[in-house]
């Protein structure tokens, strides 16, 4: 006996709920929790010090005689900004440069960042920050129990990484805390960049989840969300047209009875 299409209908509908309910499901645990949380303490606000601030009476040197400085150790071809912030009560130039990367091999050229620290009182430019200077300024900054679980230099970080998408190289500060906090300082910016804890990591997780987005988290236009999306806008017509069809047939017996 050939089957009908409201059977194939029925059973598409079934196993699309099945699928998309799984979806679902995790789209409305994610949507929980974030509505849910206090974004503050996610992004670790309540564990931020605010960063010292520089006396007005500091005398600065002109931040081009900075730029002539890097000049006479490589070219530049651009100027992507220059900050002054505070080190250890102290006003450096934070200067992010662009500079042009010739291939050789292949005729390309790319576009490199370069960034510097120097003595805004002096022009002299110093080092990237080391290790001690990093938790230094990481226990500084933290609002909290300042004791070091663990330490560790970056170079780099993939997709999936709580640091993802930051500047680089950068020393990863863990706290013995109850949100196990790490705090990321970017060595060649002296300063700090992230603060991560537990809560942020629950939420970036949710969030992956809701996105779909299993490769960098954060991209909305992935295929594999545009596919659940089209397979949900089909599993809510094929429930409308079940419906009307059982409401059809409901109403053919009743008239037949009557």
């Amino acid at each position: 006996m050939a089957k009908s299409k409201h059977y194939y209908i029925r059973k598409t509908h079934r196993w699309l709920g099945v699928i998309l309910g799984i979806q679902f499901l995790l789209w409305t645990i994610g949507g929980l929790y974030f509505s849910w949380s206090n974004i503050d303490e996610v992004h670790g606000d309540f564990q931020k010090k605010r960063a010292p601030l520089l006396s007005s009476n500091i005398s600065l040197v002109s931040p081009t005689v900075v730029l002539d400085t890097i000049k006479k150790i490589h070219p530049i071809d651009s100027v992507v900004s220059i900050q002054l912030i505070e080190i250890f009560g102290k006003p450096f130039y934070q200067v992010c440069c662009m500079n042009v990367i010739s291939n050789k091999a292949n005729s390309k050229h790319g576009m490199q960042v370069i960034n510097h620290l120097a003595n805004a009182e002096t022009g002299q430019l110093r080092e990237p920050l080391t290790k001690e200077e990093a938790v230094t300024i990481a226990k500084m900054r933290f609002n909290g129990e300042s004791k070091v679980a663990t330490v560790e230099y970056l170079t780099g970080t993939d997709g999936h990484h709580e640091y993802r998408e930051s500047p680089l190289p950068a020393y990863a500060i863990t706290f013995e805390h109850p949100s196990a906090t790490t705090v990321y300082v970017a060595t060649e910016l002296g300063t700090v960049q992230k603060f991560r804890n537990n809560k942020w990591r629950m939420f970036d997780f949710l969030w992956m989840m809701h996105t779909m987005d299993y490769k960098s988290r954060d991209y909305f236009g992935n295929w594999l969300l545009r596919a659940f999306s089209v397979f949900g806008l089909v599993t809510v017509l094929s429930g409308f047209v079940l419906f009307f069809i059982s409401y059809k047939k409901r109403k053919k017996k009743s008239f037949i009875s009557t």
